[in-house]
């Protein structure tokens, strides 16, 4: 289907958007942020009826969705939350980009190995070399691949360590877009977000909370340990099930959300209020699978059936 075409197919559904004016929004009871004027806000539940809304899985960590009020700018940013435990920071001087980046490449070798054509990706290398900022316990890294066809991918990751886990401020952009829409995002927004107090990573208590066994470096290669990564090729599993990491693999419905005149934001930021409330809830779980080898259960199928078909290019076009 023609991307105008499904875009005039997917009807937005009817969401809390909080139109910013510089108050505080609610990420779930972890964290707050300073929603500045010209920015939209969904919390916890409007993000994820929002993602469900284009047929894409959420992770269902989601805690809340930021984008620009500008209609040019195709730009925006989920924040999750997982509570894995307390990481300790103390390899903060330690991070070996260099062997990461070889692990990295290791493993996406042995998972191509394993995976067909259209799914094999390739690492080029850094964006940007992880970093850790002390000040806001962040940990910030962007890595540089390509696909079969050549398209560059880049994904940038930022996470937040705090009491027992880390919050992920996950930027969707474009190649071309991404360094200018990285710095409006690290100037407007990433600021504003602030970890509640009780929850913050120096309100850790060894004597009752639960501790991480990975540290920032397992925290790079989604879990697994430095030594266990170069081993088994863990690394490419990070490729497979954090699709939102992947810029250029997003279900490309995920993109029509930004073909929406932003002008409605406003009126249902109105109806809706602004008072950057948001209810918290206990949804069960479900993995990102869309860009997974081959579906194991119906439910993966009908998804990855359903967005085949809806992107075969010796589809006809359809007429709205």
């Amino acid at each position: 289907m023609p991307f105008s075409a499904a875009a005039e197919a997917v009807t937005e559904p009817d969401l809390n958007w909080i139109e910013g004016s510089g108050q505080k929004v609610k990420l779930t009871d972890i964290a707050e942020l300073t929603l500045p004027q010209n920015y939209f806000f969904l919390d916890k539940d409007d993000t994820i009826a929002f993602i469900e809304s284009f047929e894409d899985l959420p992770s269902y960590d989601e805690i809340g969705y930021v984008e620009p009020a500008d209609e040019d700018a195709i730009w925006s940013v989920y924040f999750e939350y997982a509570e894995s435990g307390h990481i300790e920071d103390n390899e903060k001087s330690d991070i070996d980009a260099d062997e990461l980046l070889k692990s990295y490449e290791r493993g996406q070798e042995e998972a191509n190995k394993q995976l067909p054509e259209y799914n094999q990706l390739y690492v080029d290398g850094w964006f940007q070399e992880p970093a850790y900022d002390e000040s806001m316990r962040s940990l910030t890294w962007a890595l540089l691949l390509h696909d079969n066809d050549g398209n560059q991918l880049i994904n940038y990751n930022v996470r937040v360590l705090t009491r027992v886990g880390y919050i992920s401020a996950i930027l969707v952009s474009t190649p071309d877009n991404l360094e200018a829409d990285r710095i409006t995002f690290s100037q407007e927004l990433l600021p504003g977000l602030s970890v509640t107090p009780g929850n913050t990573y120096t309100d850790f208590d060894p004597s009752t909370d639960k501790k991480s066994s990975m540290g920032l470096t397992g925290l790079i290669l989604g879990g697994a340990g430095l030594a266990v990564a170069k081993k088994t090729g863990l690394i490419a599993i990070i490729a497979l099930i954090a699709k939102k990491f992947w810029i250029i693999l997003l279900a490309p419905l995920l993109w029509i959300g930004k073909l929406f005149k932003k002008k409605g934001r406003k009126g249902q930021a109105a109806e809706g209020g602004n008072s950057g409330t948001t209810p918290d809830s206990d949804p069960n779980p479900v993995m990102n699978t869309d860009h997974l080898p081959p579906a194991e259960n119906q439910e993966e199928n009908r998804f990855r059936t359903k967005f085949e078909a809806e992107n075969d290019p010796n589809k006809p076009p359809t007429t709205m």
